[in-house]
This record gives structure tokens, sequence and C-alpha cells, in this order.
């Protein structure tokens, strides 16, 4: 089946000055080169992307650094949730007027125990708000983070109350089963898988893709599995792309991820403006940023 948002995207890091305002330029040029390595698409302003450190001034002037040099807008899918819903509004009016292909929606993360009634209301108060049919919503679903599951429930209400705009998932639960129970019960919902490692078994099952943090590493493992899955002539090539996919992963994991992950960005970029982080994150130990940049030359970066 396809699906209005399908393939490999990256949950792109966003790098920043030592200030910390936003490094447009660097960002900029991240994105382009995801796209030649490989990625489909670039989900911007995500928990990789440290989306929820930013106010919305800096999160809509990141989104237009990346068209305003050279990223397609229908390429991007930016995270626009907040605890606000006015906030969230003007931020997702804004990616879907500057043309981009959908956006990320978290549920609201600060309330925990909140009923499906809740978050219903809170996700239609959006979609109503920005009223614009062409919008696209991915829902997120990370409750390891939000502490706030998307049921299956509200997916159904939601897709039933919103046809052709709520049409997506990201699963970062990292459960493969509940990922492949929402694509048996869902055909037309794209289930993107939120880990690296489950894309291939997500796309056995009947899955969109992925939204995952490896791709700012290893766009082009991932590219070869969404090409070639279901080839039995390419089987060989699969298996080797999933183990370094594995292998690359694994290592994002080494210490704190997302710290990680631009730890190792700055080598594969030869730029060390790639270390700084929002706070309350902190960069690796020097001695932690040499542990895996020689992990990084033993996995042939």
């Amino acid at each position: 089946m396809t699906h209005a948002i399908q393939g490999v995207h990256c949950a792109a890091a966003t790098p920043v000055t030592t200030d910390g305002a936003p490094n447009l330029t660097l960002f900029a040029a991240h994105c382009r080169a995801l796209l030649d390595e490989g990625c489909h698409g670039i989900a911007m302003l995500g928990t990789t992307g440290e989306a929820n450190s930013f106010g919305i001034r800096d999160r809509m002037a990141l989104l237009e650094a990346a068209v305003d040099h050279g990223t397609p807008a229908d390429a991007l899918l930016p995270g626009t949730s907040t605890p606000a819903i006015s906030d969230t509004v003007e931020l997702t009016r804004h990616a879907v007027q500057a043309g981009a292909k959908g956006v990320v929606l978290l549920p609201p993360y600060y309330f925990k125990g909140v009923s499906d009634e809740g978050l219903f209301r809170f996700y239609a108060r959006v979609i109503e708000g920005v009223g614009d049919d062409r919008l696209k919503v991915v829902l997120y679903h990370i409750p390891q983070v939000t502490q706030i599951p998307i049921s299956h429930d509200l997916i159904d209400r939601l897709m039933s109350a919103f046809p052709g705009i709520v049409c997506a998932i990201k699963d970062s639960a990292g459960d493969i089963d509940n990922m492949k129970t929402l694509c048996a019960r869902f055909p037309d919902l794209a289930v993107l898988a939120g880990a690296d490692p489950l894309m291939l078994p997500l796309l056995q099952a009947g899955g969109a893709g992925c939204i995952t943090a490896t791709s700012n590493l290893r766009a082009d493992a991932l590219r070869v599995i969404w090409e070639g899955w279901n080839d039995p002539a390419r089987t060989e090539q699969i298996e080797a792309a999933q183990a370094r996919i594995d292998d690359w992963r694994g290592l994002t994991n080494a210490y704190v991820q997302l710290p990680t992950v631009k730890t190792m960005l700055a080598r594969s970029r030869d730029d060390l403006g790639w270390l700084n982080m929002m706070p309350p994150l902190v960069d690796l130990t020097e001695a932690e940023q040499q542990s895996v940049w020689a992990q990084m030359a033993r996995l042939g970066a």
C-alpha cells in the first residue's frame, strides 16, 4: 500500500551555538546532506532535535532556514507540539503554509493520567485551529518520555473525525508487536518505526518506513533496506545493511543518546559545533568523545 507519508525519515539533530541559538547554517547543510545520503524526508524538531528546548520563533526559523537553503519543503516533517494549544496551532499553521509534507504531534506532555477524551480534544482543537485541508498529522507515540500513550481507540476516533489529515503514527515505544497490530487494524495508517532496527520487520508487516535517530549517520543503509527489503535476490545485501544499522544504533546508545549522536555528527560532518547541547542535556566528556570516535573508526566511519 502507498501511504501519504512513507520512506526513510531522519529524526534530525539540531546544531546550536555555544550560547544556545540554533545554528541555522549548519542545520540547513545537514538537511541537504541527509537527502543526498538517502533520506526521503527529514523529521526535524523531534526528540533527537531537542525541539522542546526551543521557543516557537527559533523553531520557525529552523524550518525557514532549511527551505531557504535548498531543502524542499515537502521533504520536511517538523515537530510542532507544545503543551499550549495556541502555540501548537501557530507552529503547525506555519509548517503547513511553508509547504511541509506534514507535522509530527506529540500529545500534550505536562499533565499525566489524562483521558482519551482529553487527548482527542487537544488534537481536535489543533487541527480545527489550523483549519487547512493540506495538513497531514503524524501522531507521536513515545510513552517512555511523555508518560502519555496514544491508544488504538484514540487513533480510531481521530482518523474517523479527521480522515486524510490524521494519517500516520511514529511509534517510538520499541514494541514491534504494537506496530504490527497497528498495521493490521489501520491499513490506511502509515506506521513509522522510531527505532532503526525495527524498520525491516515493520515493513514486512505492512509498515510505511521510519523516523529514526541513526539515520543522521547511516541513512544509506536504511535506504538499502527500504529499496530492497522484499526482493529475495537482495537478501544478503539487506542482511548486511541491517547489521550495519544495528552496529551504529548500538553505538548511539553507548552513552546518553542525544549527545552521543551529536558527538558522532561532529566527526562525520567534521565540525565540532555539533558538540553543543541545549540544557538540561550536556555534552559527553572528552574521554567519552574519544571512545565514540574510536568506535566509529572501527565501524568504518
